[in-house]
């Protein structure tokens, strides 16, 4: 496979009547087969050949998963273009620096977003043509009707049926297919440029790990512009003919949300891809309805998880040794307590893909124990994006798996010199998937890949075992005094994942004598603890309280707590200052795909920062404390 056309093509002749595409417009959903998804994709690109859409042009992307979404890519790249996929996620001068700086001619857009678009129309002088997928009342040569445009497109089509396909027969294997926009975390977002032999490529690199079944379904409720979608959820399924059903759009973003888990239970997928806070959200709503079914179900739901825990060892050990003793305890608690929550996933979900950010073992262990597990992979949209991955039959928890095939790394130390395996590095890669290179930026480019190398900007380790750990990004590193650097991610996701009362948190430490943290507490959560304990919130006491259990759950990791060890004691945070407001995309310290703005973080709260330093911030019973539990109150 050396094109994203070739891939297509070959689905199309080896599975036409399998159903590629499950959308749910009306009542229920309705299957669109290989064979007809191909007849739209052809008639996309020739409307858009008849309206001088010309080869290496770019078109953006901005919509909801949804049929027209792949339809509208393949149709771009049918017509030897170029997609740029955008986040519906983004705010208009976010989608206004990434369109002008593509010089996209085209922008496709569904309903929901076609105001981002018309606010920042006149910013875009390289803007040709807007292509409304849901249609538009008023049609010119500037405003496309997507309907009205497919049915020209099969007329021209008809007629001019060799124009067409010499088009995208003469599509090359290195013709870049997506400009792909990193998320932004430091300085303006790069435009990532992928070809269509990265894609086809990193599509047998994924089926090299794991042998997808032509009759599975996924239900993909990641973003589909999502590097990891994108390819896992997209075009890996493409390659066995199996198919993808797409969340059933609500009138707003929210309402979209809501109908996953009834989604869930109409398409009863096989397998799911999935993200740190999708997980964790899980995790939250099964322990939320065990909850309401009274404390004594919870508790032996508890105990079940401990018995799963101990009988599931680190994953590959499953049920070996002592562990073997275990096995009708937990094959007891599967019958009675784990099958039925699998029931709400569709009572099919074999597993989950895990992509994204660091997934914490707690996280692993616990979907595990309920009998889906998450097989946690690696990746970055610079290699289109998989690197590693566990899978179901192979699997370390705290590891990020084995490598794809076909695919080189290395570890490089300051230097740039190979380390052997077991000492932490820079993770360095080089394979058919590696990017090209970043739209218009060459310094950048010559920054990331040399001589053929992606240098990641993720420090990790080869294991003796094969597998790969990865600990953290470098820019996010904690740097102590003496300049010893640690990771910070592990600790935050441990510190957000075990605690119930605490939401984010953001530790720091820039070759400072100590590492402080900025905590956004669950307040709800704490006020419910106080509740229990006869202390009214808002009150003197309920506000020193609310500081007590939030410092109690910081020193669990330290000397003589539950997780004592867990984490070297010089990173974790000497001083607390508890945050008014959490971390959202509005206030930009999330970016579009939901991971923290260190740098926003840090610029948003320097005050807080540099108070954290000072020796009043020792107790944190300080003014700026009790000040920011007072205004979560109000």
């Amino acid at each position: 496979m050396k094109t994203i056309i070739e891939l297509f093509e070959t689905a199309v002749v080896n599975y036409p009547d399998n159903v590629y595409l499950w959308e749910k417009t009306k009542s229920e959903y309705e299957p669109t087969t290989y064979k007809e998804t191909r007849e739209k994709v052809l008639d996309l690109a020739a409307g858009l050949i008849q309206l001088g859409f010309k080869k290496g042009d770019r078109a953006g992307l901005v919509a909801d998963g949804r049929n027209d979404w792949i339809i509208s890519e393949l149709g771009i790249l049918y017509a030897g273009g170029i997609n740029v996929p955008l986040s519906i996620r983004l705010q208009d001068n976010e989608l206004a620096f990434r369109l002008k700086h593509s010089g996209s001619k085209y922008i496709f857009v569904s309903k929901q977003h076609e105001s981002k678009i018309e606010d920042i129309r006149d910013q875009l002088p390289e803007l040709e043509k807007v292509i409304y997928i849901d249609g538009v009342e008023n049609t010119d040569e500037k405003n496309i009707d997507y309907r009205q445009l497919v049915k020209d497109g099969a007329k021209f089509r008809k007629e001019n049926p060799e124009r067409v396909e010499t088009i995208w027969k003469a599509v090359e294997p290195n013709d870049v297919a997506n400009i792909s926009y990193t998320s932004g975390t430091t300085a303006d977002p790069k435009g990532i440029m992928l070809t269509h032999l990265n894609y086809a490529a990193n599509v047998v690199q994924s089926n090299s790990l794991l042998d997808l079944k032509t009759e599975w379904t996924t239900l993909a409720i990641l973003p589909w512009d999502h590097a990891f979608a994108h390819t896992t959820c997209l075009y890996v399924f493409m390659y066995k003919g199996a198919s993808i059903a797409s969340v059933e759009i609500g009138k707003t973003p929210m309402e979209t949300l809501r109908n996953i888990p009834k989604n869930i239970q109409e398409i009863k997928p096989a397998l799911m891809m999935s993200v740190p806070a999708y997980s964790k959200t899980f995790r939250k709503n099964i322990e939320a309805g065990i909850r309401k079914k009274g404390e004594i179900l919870y508790k032996l739901f508890q105990f079940a998880l401990k018995v799963a825990y101990t009988h599931n060892g680190y994953g590959n050990n499953r049920g070996k040794g002592f562990r073997f003793f275990l096995k009708p305890l937990y094959w007891l608690f599967d019958k009675i307590l784990f099958a039925k929550i699998r029931e709400g996933f569709g009572g099919n979900l074999q597993f989950f893909i895990g992509g994204g950010a660091l997934l914490d073992v707690e996280l692993q262990r616990f979907f595990y124990a309920i009998g889906m597990p998450i097989c946690q992979g690696y990746g970055l949209s610079e290699a289109a994006p998989v690197i590693s991955s566990n899978v179901p039959h192979d699997v370390k928890f705290g590891s990020s798996g084995k490598l794809v095939k076909n695919l080189e790394l290395k570890i490089l130390d300051d230097n740039g010199n190979q380390l052997p395996t077991g000492r932490k590095g820079e993770i360095v890669v080089k394979g058919d998937n590696v990017m090209l290179g970043y739209w218009k930026n060459p310094t950048a480019t010559a920054e990331t890949i040399k001589d053929g190398w992606l240098h990641t900007g993720d420090m990790g380790y080869m294991g003796e075992d094969g597998f790969l750990y990865v600990l953290g990004r470098f820019k996010s590193l904690l740097i102590g005094n003496d300049g010893e650097k640690y990771s910070p991610e592990g600790i935050e996701e441990a510190l957000v994942d075990q605690s119930p009362y605490i939401q984010q948190v953001m530790l720091y430490n820039n070759q400072n004598p100590y590492t402080v943290g900025m905590i956004v507490p669950d307040i709800d959560a704490i006020n419910r603890e106080l509740k229990h304990r006869g202390i009214e919130k808002g009150s003197d006491e309920g506000n020193k309280a609310t500081l007590a259990i939030i410092q109690n759950e910081i020193n669990a990791y330290k000397k003589g707590g539950k997780f004592e060890g867990e984490f070297p004691e010089r990173w974790l945070p000497a001083t607390i200052s508890v945050l008014p407001y959490t971390f959202s995309t509005d206030n930009k310290m999330l970016n579009a795909t939901m991971k923290m703005v260190r740098g926003q973080v840090t610029e948003q709260f320097a005050k807080e920062l540099d108070f954290l330093y000072t020796p009043e911030a020792k107790n944190i019973e300080n003014e700026m404390n009790i000040a920011a539990v007072k205004e979560w109150n109000k």
